[in-house]
């Protein structure tokens, strides 16, 4: 059987989401807990990384399974095998060519920014804090120029692989600012590698008048000058992938 798993994590003990010799990645976890149940290996495949730090609430993977176990007793045989931060919080059979990876049509991300001059102690590690004044209407028109189809080149951090095409659609950049908490929530087709948190810190920097909206308009249409500036991984949220 072929499930596919909705899982949700704390990511600030682990070193992202792809395996690591060290074993201390969120996959390493779900993988050794398919070996307690299952007995042997059972390779977990996400829809995407996330970097170390980064949270999800709906991350995506797919397993190939054998017995005779439903997909409710796998959800709930991995909760209780798996540390108290990772949980999966969906479960169910899907045809054998779902693919988490290859299936997915676009992904939902939100990036918290708290506002106000004290952080809360519980948004510690969950929030970027900004305690000075943003312009919450700079941030605004800053989303909409980042909102279509560009050449995002420029708003991606290079890998040992880079990404061969570096179009991507952002369907939507949502904003709501509740008692200083501000969300930013991302819907696009795809994401470069640190883009969401690249296009964040650009937007921030913005709203604190410490960067000019047309440069960052000329960075998208000619792909470059790289940006160098990332926002913190901790305010940073995989919210769904979409299928």
């Amino acid at each position: 059987m072929r499930l596919r798993l909705t899982i949700a994590y704390d990511g600030r003990q682990y070193a992202g989401w792809q395996s690591q010799p060290a074993g201390n990645a969120v996959q390493d976890f779900i993988e050794k807990a398919f070996r307690e149940i299952a007995g042997t290996r059972v390779a977990v495949h996400a829809s995407g990384r996330t970097d170390a730090g980064v949270h999800a609430l709906g991350q995506c993977a797919h397993v190939e399974v054998f017995g005779s176990m439903e997909a409710g007793d796998w959800q709930s045989a991995l909760n209780a095998s798996l540390p108290p931060t990772i949980r999966i919080v969906g479960a169910r059979s899907v045809a054998p060519d779902f693919h988490a990876r290859f299936s997915a049509k676009g992904k939902v991300y939100r990036y918290l920014v708290r506002n106000t001059p004290v952080l809360p102690p519980h948004e510690f590690g969950r929030v970027w804090h900004v305690p000075h004044a943003l312009d919450v209407g700079a941030l605004r028109r800053t989303a909409e120029a980042f909102t279509g189809r560009h050449d995002f080149a420029a708003f991606s951090a290079n890998r040992s692989k880079a990404a061969r095409e570096t179009v991507r659609t952002i369907r939507k950049i949502a904003l709501s600012l509740r008692t200083g908490l501000i969300a930013l929530t991302f819907e696009g087709d795809g994401f470069l590698y640190r883009m969401v948190r690249m296009l964040a810190a650009a937007m921030v920097r913005v709203a604190q008048q410490r960067e000019d909206l047309d440069t960052l308009r000329a960075r998208l249409a000619k792909g470059a000058p790289k940006w160098n500036h990332v926002a913190p991984a901790e305010g940073l949220y995989l919210v769904r992938v979409l299928y």
